[in-house]
């Protein structure tokens, strides 16, 4: 075999797209039906090989997103490359093979998909993460179940080191919740066995820890949803998610949504105004249910006056 022969084992390329959009009171998810997959999983993410035709990484994943889903990109930002062994199954015989898969993080205005495609709450994936309502009850159910996954433990040592764990990505024992620690969450619950990618009953853990997705799907939306959490305190990519006017109502629900925590209404607005990232227009909207509120617009100007100009999400949480 010449060095310019792949090798049978040689690794896949594949691209696959995390598309993310907000309505006032939900982020969504993009998803495609995935086929051959085991039953209840059969919910995915736009994807499709890397192909010779595509001259670039990021133009293969666009073309693939349209012809799935009809859905024309803007923002779009590379992710992360996942590379486990057995993301792919080989042949009858055949050792698991290498496949890589580059995920891209896209920001889009929520449209009308294709037939095959739809629109899902990411709340739907992961149900913990929305702090925004009362779930005391369900996350007292995934905290005694991860006691116990920890007390399961083979020494003392180990049984603190889960016991630490669960206190730093569960936000328990006085550290706090952290809403950017999606993947450490999802990979915390992965390892326990308490969701149905690691084994547990799909009817059971879906109420409690969200329904699964084909392959390693659901790990890529985990890893897209804490970039955006974080992204959002210093770049203002959350206007990529607003029609191009708005109140201040509405951004609050939006951030509020992609944050999964409330916030204190006159401190989101001073937050707003001190980091002069809107401006107002002319006009005013009746939607809003109370007094004609004013529209605002983001002020792009703000992207040349300095580096870093998000929203530095108040330390004043409500919840």
């Amino acid at each position: 075999m010449s060095e310019a022969e792949p090798s049978a084992a040689a690794p896949l390329v594949g691209l696959a797209a995390v598309i993310l959009a907000a309505t006032l009171d939900e982020p969504r998810v993009l998803t495609v039906p995935v086929a051959g997959q085991p039953e209840g999983r059969a919910e995915g993410l736009p994807a499709g090989p890397l192909e010779p035709a595509h001259p670039t990484l990021e133009r293969g994943l666009r073309a693939w997103v349209e012809r799935q889903t009809g859905q024309s990109l803007g923002y779009v930002e590379q992710l992360y490359t996942f590379g486990d062994r057995d993301r792919r199954r080989g042949g009858k015989g055949e050792v698991g093979l290498h496949a890589l898969s580059v995920a891209y993080l896209a920001l889009v205005r929520e449209a009308r998909p294709a037939a095959d495609s739809a629109w899902q709450s990411w709340y739907r994936y992961f149900p913990y993460e929305d702090r925004r309502a009362e779930r005391a009850d369900d996350l007292d159910a995934i905290a005694a179940r991860l006691a116990a996954w920890a007390e399961a433990a083979s020494s003392p040592e180990a049984r603190r080191r889960r016991h630490d764990r669960i206190g730093l990505t569960f936000g328990a024992a006085g550290s706090g919740w952290n809403e950017e620690r999606v993947l450490e969450r999802y990979e915390l619950l992965f390892e326990a066995g308490l969701v149905p990618e690691a084994g547990a009953s799909p009817d059971e853990s879906a109420l409690l820890t969200g329904r699964p997705m084909a392959f390693d799907h659901r790990r890529m939306l985990a890893t897209a949803l804490g970039r955006l959490r974080g992204k959002i305190k210093y770049r203002p990519v959350v206007f990529e998610l607003m029609p191009p006017t708005f109140t201040l109502g509405q951004l609050q629900r939006v951030v509020e949504a992609l944050s999964g925590i409330l916030l204190h209404k006159q401190n989101f607005r001073r937050l707003v105004a001190h980091q002069g990232l809107v401006e107002e227009t002319e006009a005013v909207t009746a939607e809003t249910g109370g007094r004609p509120a004013r529209l605002m617009r983001f002020r792009r100007e703000v992207l040349l006056e300095r580096p870093a100009p998000g929203l530095r999400l108040p330390s004043n949480r409500i919840g």
